[in-house]
């Protein structure tokens, strides 16, 4: 049987599909394979994905259901359809989230000497010392609000700690309102570390809820508090810039991110023991039904665990340390522009550093003979060696060109940071082409050699930020090709100047022609397959959705097509449908490292050709991006990205999740065969381990 897309809903949903990816998350935290801490991280990564879930998805969903309530979505339901089984299906994952940090992840670490210290259990010197603690660091910068008509219900802000108090008696000017509201300011710890010789053990902690529910009825004197409720208040985060009314796009942002704290509500996180008044008192205040309240039993904000790992010195409760290692035409050659002259240099990262890509940068700005730099910037943090190197070339007077993308989600305010910096040290400053996000990773610098100038390029699949790539995996080429580095400079030119956009001699670039090389090289397998050669397809990214192109992969599997795709977090695809997508397989790996780099393989009648990305498959980046994909020309790099990205991720027995036709994932167990992990096996080979 032969299916067609209108037989039937081949579209799996894309908010289910992340909350299935974030149960692969959590299950690393449930794995005791997993060092301790290291699980503990994880557990804060699920809440962490789970706050930018609610604030971007949830929150546009909410909105659909506001403006399109009959619209359907590409899976075939409507929007409050979609919302309440996405609902149900939040709930269960915080449930289990909460019982696994209840039941298992502090006994554990209980048992290894990390103890949070609840209220129940405090001696008289640890009461002492929490006391202090409040008088001194607490008190002093709390403002308790008693609700009454001169005092209306503060704002609340976006993921902050907050408290309801119940309180029962009369204040000095006889007012009784029966409820305050305290907020917890966000210079405050969200836990303390107890002194050693007060808490007995050798890392105690306690929780800043705690503190203020052992002390809240002195900030309300000669009254008592008959309760006191943890909640947090999670906001629609999304920016949007009104396209008519915009003639600057850097002061029209900067005025939309001081109101970003203060979107819609989309859910309330709330103390599972708060009474039922209190809690519709606050859902009616906040404009919520009950399915967007969350009741958990422990702190309302998980993500601020993620620093315990830092102040527990334990080596032996994290993962082993590592050194990144550096390519050996590197170590040979101090020079990196003779470097990449002698030929094509690939950097696979978090296995090798990404120094050399910063040592390029600094390198170039200080070389008399560099004339030229630009760059792209979307993530690089708030404090970045890049930067900086950027700013020394500008304040020597190279001709710096940085193209700062504005609407990089939760960077923005970094970014309009640095584009001012650079701005007042000399560089051009642009933002791209407004409508498009500037995703493509690119640096190209211009050197005076030999009396002609000659140009160097880096492209990656991930950010120029020196933290994440210690544990994003990404690639990144440095390259002198003429044609790639001609292709590059193109690209800059559309983003800071104007006019149509030329055939590139080697990269592929959205929104022109990636998602049409795409089919493109889809349909040469499918013509190939129909002839009963060999066809494969292999591809590797973070996200599958793009209809255009999962319709033209059901297409390659009906033809024949063999199709391995590596997709670590949604994928819209159904797999393994007989007469559909039977020669179709979908895996997911989730481990120590956060899987980021995007690899297209197509066999192409043995040519094999591999393309390195910065985009996924979605929509967004095929057609509202400017992305770049750039192919691997060297045999031998080619022989190192499928020895690298391909065939360990393929064979993974450790890490591996297999997707189901439903949208589920099983994972992948080695039945007592030989255990293979992709990434153990690349630490092995790359990184330089170091032993505690």
């Amino acid at each position: 049987m032969t299916y067609k897309p209108a037989d039937n809903q081949l579209m799996l949903n894309r908010e289910l599909g992340l909350l299935e990816f974030n149960r692969r998350v959590l299950a690393q935290a449930e794995d005791v394979n997993n060092p301790l801490l290291e699980r503990l991280k994880f557990l804060c990564i699920v809440s962490s994905n789970l706050d930018e879930f609610f604030e971007v998805r949830m929150a546009w969903l909410k909105e659909s259901i506001r403006q399109f309530p009959t619209r359907l979505l590409p899976e075939g339901m409507t929007p409050q359809q979609a919302f309440d089984l996405i609902a149900k299906e939040a709930h269960d994952l915080v449930e289990r989230q909460y019982r696994l940090l209840r039941d298992t992840m502090f006994p554990a670490m209980a048992a290894e000497g990390v103890h949070f210290l609840r209220r129940s259990v405090w001696n008289e010197a640890q009461r002492a010392w929490v006391k202090d603690f409040f008088f001194r660091e607490l008190m002093p910068v709390l403002t308790p609000i008693g609700l009454d008509p001169s005092h209306p219900f503060p704002r609340v802000l976006n993921k902050s700690l907050n408290f309801i108090v119940e309180l029962e008696g009369r204040d000095a000017f006889g007012r009784n309102s029966g409820i305050a509201i305290v907020q917890a300011p966000r210079i405050l710890p969200r836990f303390v570390k107890m002194p050693q010789e007060i808490s007995g053990v050798d890392h105690g902690f306690v929780f800043l809820s705690s503190i203020l529910h052992a002390h809240v009825d002195e900030l309300f004197a000669g009254m008592n508090a008959l309760g006191c409720y943890q909640f947090r208040l999670t906001r629609d985060s999304d920016l949007s810039v009104d396209d008519e009314d915009v003639k600057d796009l850097r002061a029209a942002l900067e005025g939309e991110l001081s109101q970003r704290p203060y979107g819609d509500a989309v859910r309330l996180e709330l103390a599972d023991n708060c009474p039922t008044h209190l809690q519709e008192f606050l859902r009616e205040e906040f404009g919520l039904s009950n399915i967007d309240v969350y009741r958990v039993n422990g702190p309302v904000n998980l993500v601020r665990l993620m620093d315990v790992p830092g102040q527990v010195d334990r080596p032996d409760l994290k993962f082993e340390p590592f050194m990144p290692g550096v390519p050996l035409e590197l170590r040979k050659q101090s020079d990196l522009f003779a470097a990449i002259r002698h030929g094509d240099i690939l950097l696979h990262h978090p296995y090798q550093s990404f120094t050399p890509v910063v040592d390029l940068l600094q390198q170039a700005a200080r070389d008399p003979n560099v004339v030229a730099i630009k760059m792209t910037v979307y993530r690089t943090g708030s404090d970045s060696v890049l930067m900086d190197a950027l700013l020394e070339a500008a304040r020597r007077g190279k001709e710096v060109t940085v193209v700062v993308e504005l609407m990089a989600r939760f960077d923005e305010e970094a970014n309009i940071n640095w584009a001012a910096k650079l701005e007042r040290a000399g560089a051009h400053v642009v933002y791209g082409v407004y409508g498009y996000k500037t995703h493509a990773k690119m640096l190209l610098l211009v050197r005076r050699e030999e009396g002609k100038l000659r140009r160097y390029v880096h492209v990656g699949t991930g950010n120029y930020h020196p933290r994440t790539t210690n544990f994003y995996t990404d690639f990144g080429l440095l390259t002198a090709n003429e044609e790639i580095t001609s292709d590059v400079n193109d690209v800059f030119m559309q983003l800071t100047g104007l006019g149509l956009a030329g055939d590139h001699h080697q990269l592929w670039q959205a929104p022109f022609t990636l998602q049409q090389n795409i089919t493109k090289a889809i349909d040469r397998e499918i013509a190939i397959a129909r002839t009963g050669r060999k066809a494969v397809i292999i591809a590797k990214m973070n996200a599958l959705l793009e209809p255009t192109v999962i319709e033209k992969l059901y297409e390659a599997s009906q033809a024949g097509v063999t199709v391995h795709l590596i997709v670590r977090g949604v994928c819209a695809l159904r797999p393994g449908i007989p007469g559909l997508s039977e020669n179709i397989r979908v895996r997911s790996i989730i481990g120590r490292f956060l899987e980021h780099h995007r690899v297209f393989y197509f066999h192409a009648d043995g040519e094999e050709n591999i393309y390195l990305s910065s985009a996924d498959w979605m929509g967004r980046n095929l057609f509202r991006r400017i992305e770049i994909a750039f192919p691997i020309l060297s045999t031998k790099l080619k022989r190192r990205v499928m020895r690298e990205s391909i065939r360990p991720y393929l064979v993974d027995n450790v890490q591996a999740w297999e997707m189901q036709s439903d949208g589920r994932y099983r994972r992948k167990s080695a039945r007592g065969g030989k255990l293979r992990s992709a990434q153990a096996s690349l630490l092995a080979e790359l990184a330089a381990k170091q032993r505690s």
